[in-house]
């Protein structure tokens, strides 16, 4: 595997990791947002595509790392709205 792959990676799965323990975290220490299991680990659906989606190329000019986590980020952000106004 290639340095710069792994790094790719990397930044994904940290990103993807990240939004799910913040996620979990505020669920679990603030009574404004309730979020069950399975929506928190909505960011590490992203991940898992962005794993099975890579497989070789050629990938577009938007299929980047960045994209990928900034994705991640967002999906996370939006489970905890959602919990929020529910």
């Amino acid at each position: 595997m290639e340095i710069e792959r792994a790094r790719e990676d990397a930044l994904v799965a940290g990103v993807a990791g990240a939004a799910t323990v913040a996620t979990a975290l505020l669920s679990s220490f603030t009574a404004a947002v309730s979020v069950a299991t399975l929506p928190t680990l909505a960011p590490l659906a992203v991940y898992a595509l962005y794993l099975f989606s890579r497989k070789g190329g050629p990938y577009g000019a938007f299929d980047t790392a960045r994209n990928w986590a900034i994705a991640a980020a967002v999906v996370g952000a939006t489970v905890l709205v959602t919990a929020a106004a529910l």
